[in-house]
């Protein structure tokens, strides 16, 4: 799995998850449940995991939604 995208957002990953599904790219989130510990204020962001085969398509898909990813080489 590669990281597609790092936000505290959750309307992005929402909406990217969607997104992506849509195209048929399986896409899992990473960090949900820190949020328990950090008391669900929204300072820990979530990561936005693809298969490392769709990673390309993935970000092309978020250009075109205007979603910045994480940098390739992060």
């Amino acid at each position: 799995m590669e990281e597609l995208l790092k936000t505290t957002d959750p309307t992005i990953i929402s909406a990217a998850t969607a997104y992506l599904k849509g195209e048929g790219i399986e896409a899992i989130v990473f960090d949900v449940h820190m949020s328990v510990l950090e008391g669900s204020i929204g300072i820990l962001p979530r990561r936005l995991m693809v298969h490392e085969d769709d990673l390309i398509n993935a970000r092309r898909i978020m250009a075109l939604l205007d979603i910045e990813t994480t940098p390739e080489d992060a």
